[in-house]
């Protein structure tokens, strides 16, 4: 039972060398005889406070006193007294003689004194930390003399330590004892250790040892009077050597001072409560505690008070001691936000205050809270982290971003709200260059190629821009299947004159990774049309761009005709530097107002080299077909269905347009058609050799007995000279084919005239260019009985069909 008990009051009976934790630097200063050290967990290396103290013998008065206080702090909790971990007692050799020491081991602290010259504030932020720290003291030792009716007998400045967040906390609980006020049969002392109290803390009931006075006082007259004390030390920035230099109130706040002269009253009933204190001392409202205050009891607080109040905190926190708001709001924010107490506008507080710690402390106090907050499902939240990551973007590591972060953002492009779906698209541009190529192929891309037909034009616009702002994170194949089609066949397609305009700079800003035959053939023809856009800032986008392009091909020939030997494949070394420009983002999608081609993005960069003269020619030659063609194009219901009239250029196994994304398939030079082969001029179709024949027999002239009228030839789409016409009878000139007279289901009893042998198919001129085809190709109708031969054409007979 004595093994029990003696487990209980000083822990394990190890050794030094058994316990758990490592003892560092002693600090200069500690409460009575204890030594207050530095140390750390020797499991995870976590800070730690060890205090320790040494007797002679195990009997000794100080090691006594001291197993009570291991045994109070043991037992007694609260958030402002001194958090206890651990505690031994130990027995130590030094050859001679044998030493016992008591360890305690609590969480990490520093005494009050030290962290005050480390701070060094002054003026109303020094005060205004006093104020938190005296408050913090004077709740502590209210719940002492009030709940747990108990007297600490010895409030001072070196019973104060700080946590590393700078609150103040009380310890040394040496001289805790329990208060028997009510215990009229009890004479002997109260407190049973106040022995070891220094004389200038003690009361003049407690030096005088009048011991029934102190049992007919309140129970918080003695500690109350130790808050006296401890006030006077903190603004005189002395230790208190004795008793009458608590008169000295020059350094006492005025605010304070009616307080402070209450609890040192000579009349132990008249003392001011601690806990009075707390609750009415005008010294103790101020912003620094209020603003503590109101985190502390975040959870009590409705939804309207939280708003208004993390609204008001950014400009708040300028306001606020430095170091105060990052080692104590900054955590309370962080945990807040954490578990979903704080409300959406906490979040630019909190990223503020971050801004304000180096690049380590940021990585390890704001950086692991960020990374949750991106898993959360409030959507208000997310917006917050989207709108500000350009102020954390970049801390993060690309392990984080690929594995952690991205998997939460991506979900956002699928999101309803088409605001969080353009922040999503917008916070790319930061991660991105983190996200591996897998990522990248397999997953981006294809949010991008969706995004690309959204239904809201700015969203497609910026889209377009991001795709060229990223090519450079793209290896080689994935530019090769996805950069040209996205920009050529949708963007330069987009009913939204904005997102053409992107498509047109995102080419620009990429041309170094193309070579000339695609420049050629599939970027230059795209571009030319553009130059008649009905947008005027798309038109001169498509001006300088062609005239970019035009210089790439034109010094492609000039390198590959030289005589140099080498071909250029690289086309992209003498184009613009804005190839690794980041390119502007076009307007919001909630604030699209005006015209749109007035809210497109930066234009593209101007061409190094002047336009070749042959563009201006070309471009004057478009013809009225294409023209017509384009402006249907243009006037579609969206890029959804004019992708669905024109077909895009697709990997073997894709139809988003943008090629396979997630193989390495790559697409062939030659893709299909991407939709603009119907754009260019029409040209007649070269007649079949039989259709041929038929028309060559139509211009010859009827053989016939009689006069008659002369049949007009019909036109031709080229014009022919005499000779050539002979030359072209003469070619055709041949025996009627056997199969000349099966489609024409001619009567058997019909005479061929031998002199004639065309005569068989001659036929009256046709009306229109048209009839010829019908003509020659209707050889499956069935005419009313027709005789071959040479007839009689009277113009009733002109308008026979056959």
């Amino acid at each position: 039972m004595f093994k029990f008990l003696k487990d209980v009051v000083s822990g394990s009976g190890a050794g030094v060398k058994d316990l758990p934790y490592n003892i560092g630097e002693p600090y200069s200063s500690a409460w009575g005889s204890w030594t207050h050290s530095r140390g750390t967990s020797k499991d995870d290396g976590s800070p730690v406070s060890v205090f320790s103290i040494t007797g002679s013998n195990a009997n000794d008065g100080h090691l006594a006193a001291a197993r009570n206080g291991v045994k109070r702090l043991r037992t007694v909790r609260h958030p402002n007294i001194l958090s206890f971990l651990h505690s031994t007692e130990a027995e130590i050799s030094d050859g001679s003689s044998t030493k016992v020491v008591i360890y305690i081991v609590t969480e990490p602290v520093m005494p009050l004194a030290e962290k005050i010259k480390e701070l060094g504030l002054q003026g109303i932020q020094r005060n205004e930390y006093y104020a938190w720290g005296l408050y913090r003291i004077a709740k502590a030792v209210s719940f002492l003399n009030n709940d747990c009716k108990l007297v600490h007998g010895n409030v001072c400045l070196e019973s104060v330590v700080v946590t590393p967040t700078l609150d103040w906390k009380l310890h040394a609980f040496d001289a805790l004892s329990e208060f028997d006020g009510n215990n009229e049969v009890s004479t002997g002392p109260m407190l049973q250790y106040e022995w070891i109290v220094g004389s200038q803390y003690k009361p003049m009931e407690l030096a005088k040892s009048d011991w029934a006075t102190i049992r007919k006082s309140p129970p918080w007259a003695i500690d109350s009077w130790g808050l006296g004390c401890l006030i006077y030390e903190i603004f005189a920035g002395l230790k208190l050597t004795k008793t009458e230099e608590l008169r000295n109130t020059a350094s006492i706040p005025k605010s304070l001072l009616p307080d402070y002269q209450r609890l040192l009253s000579s009349m132990p009933t008249r003392r001011l409560n601690s806990s009075k204190l707390a609750e009415n001392c005008e010294y103790f409202q101020n912003k620094l505690v209020d603003t503590i205050h109101f985190m502390e009891i975040l959870n009590l607080k409705d939804s309207v008070e939280k708003d208004t109040f993390f609204r008001k905190l950014p400009t708040l926190a300028e306001q606020l001691p430095r170091e105060i708001v990052l080692k104590k709001l900054l955590p309370l924010l962080a945990s807040a936000l954490e578990f979903g107490s704080a409300a959406a506008p906490a979040l630019t507080a909190f990223l503020k205050m971050g801004a304000w710690l180096s690049s380590e402390e940021f990585n390890n106090k704001v950086l692991p809270t960020i990374v949750k907050l991106f898993a959360s499902n409030d959507r208000a939240i997310r917006v917050g982290l989207l709108q500000h990551i350009d102020q954390y973007g970049e801390s993060f590591t690309a392990k984080l971003v690929d594995e952690q972060v991205y998997p939460h953002v991506a979900t956002g492009f699928s999101d309803t709200s088409a605001f969080l779906r353009e922040l999503t698209l917008k916070s790319m541009l930061v991660l991105a260059p983190k996200l591996s190529q897998r990522t990248l192929s397999g997953s981006l891309l294809k949010y991008l190629s969706k995004l690309q037909v959204d239904e809201e034009p700015a969203i497609r616009t910026n889209t377009t821009i991001l795709l060229g702002n990223i090519a450079s994170h793209l290896n080689e194949g994935t530019r090769k299947r996805v950069l040209i089609n996205a920009f050529t066949v949708r963007a330069l397609r987009d009913t939204f004159p904005s997102a053409r305009g992107a498509g047109i700079m995102a080419l620009c800003a990429t041309s170094s990774y193309y070579d000339a035959q695609e420049i050629a053939a599939r970027i230059l023809p795209n571009i030319v049309v553009l130059t008649i856009d009905p947008d005027s800032d798309v038109r001169s986008k498509a001006f300088q761009a062609v005239e970019q392009f035009l210089q790439i091909v034109k010094q492609y020939h000039e390198k590959t005709y030289a005589g140099d030997g080498t071909e250029a494949t690289d086309s992209g070394n003498t184009s613009l530097p804005g190839n690794a420009s980041i390119l502007g983002w076009a307007m919001s999608s909630l604030t699209m107002k005006g015209k749109p081609s007035e809210q497109t993005a930066q234009a593209p960069p101007k061409a190094t080299s002047p336009l070749v003269s042959a563009v201006s020619n070309a471009s004057s030659a478009v013809s009225d077909i294409q023209t017509t063609k384009l402006a249907r194009s243009a006037s579609s219901g969206g890029v959804d269905q004019y992708m669905d009239d024109q077909p895009a250029p697709v990997s073997p196994t894709s139809t988003d347009g943008l090629g396979e994304l997630e193989n390495g398939i790559h697409e062939d030079h030659e893709i299909e058609k991407d939709g603009w082969d119907d754009m260019l001029p029409l040209e007649d179709e070269k007649p079949s050799p039989a259709l041929a024949n038929i028309q060559a027999a139509q211009k010859r002239p009827v053989i016939q007995t009689k006069p008659q009228a002369s049949i007009p030839r019909p036109k031709s789409t080229s014009q022919v000279g005499k000779d050539a016409d002979d030359d072209l009878w003469s070619s055709i000139a041949a025996a009627p084919p056997k199969v000349g007279a099966k489609p024409l289901n001619a009567n058997p009893s019909a005479t061929l005239e031998d002199d004639d042998p065309w005569a068989a198919i001659a036929a009256p001129p046709p009306t229109t260019r048209a009839k010829p085809l019908s003509a020659g190709r209707g050889r499956g109708s069935k005419p009313t009985g027709l005789k071959l031969g040479a007839q009689r054409i009277n113009k009733a007979t002109s308008t026979q069909k056959f």
